[in-house]
């Protein structure tokens, strides 16, 4: 199965992001939960360790097995349960990811939207179908459904070109 690419090219302030939205029906502080709490994201993507009221986690995405190294993600704004805005650097790596997350609730609804800051069209090409997977796999983990059946097989390289060229 080949999936969609849902996340467009957003200017925000004269930088360059990749967005996205998925919608839950569900509380907002459900959603938040599910996005903040170790427990929670380790069904979809991986766990945090560490205290956040210093302003900084270790953060591990146990979705890429074992060998994925521990990221140290810097909290820049904490809103519970309405916005997040991180930054993280992977040993070794010299590109920041400047994350942003926002929740809204309306009419028994909760929309998260989610926003990495990004221009390089190679990057995009592997970095946006990469998030429309690890979304899906959070809508898969809050629905209940069998996150290991959202197969990255299905997004990349099928959405590369997508993404490549929003940025490109």
């Amino acid at each position: 199965m080949t999936c969609n690419p849902t996340g467009r090219r957003e200017n925000r302030d004269g930088t360059d992001y990749v967005a996205y939205a998925r919608t839950f029906r569900a509380p907002i502080e459900d959603v938040w939960a599910a996005v903040t709490e170790p427990a929670r994201l380790e069904r979809w993507i991986g766990t945090w360790t560490g205290d956040p009221a210093t302003g900084r986690v270790d953060f591990q995405m146990t979705a890429e097995g074992d060998e994925a190294p521990v990221e140290v993600y810097r909290i820049d704004v904490c809103e519970p349960p309405r916005r997040l805005v991180t930054r993280s650097q992977a040993p070794g790596d010299e590109f920041v990811w400047l994350l942003e997350l926002d929740l809204t609730h309306t009419g028994g609804v909760t929309t998260l939207r989610f926003a990495q800051r990004l221009s390089d069209p190679e990057m995009a090409s592997s970095v946006g179908p990469g998030w429309d997977y690890y979304l899906d796999r959070l809508v898969a983990a809050e629905t209940a459904a069998d996150v290991s059946a959202v197969d990255f097989d299905d997004y990349y390289p099928s959405q590369s070109d997508h993404y490549r060229n929003a940025f490109g």
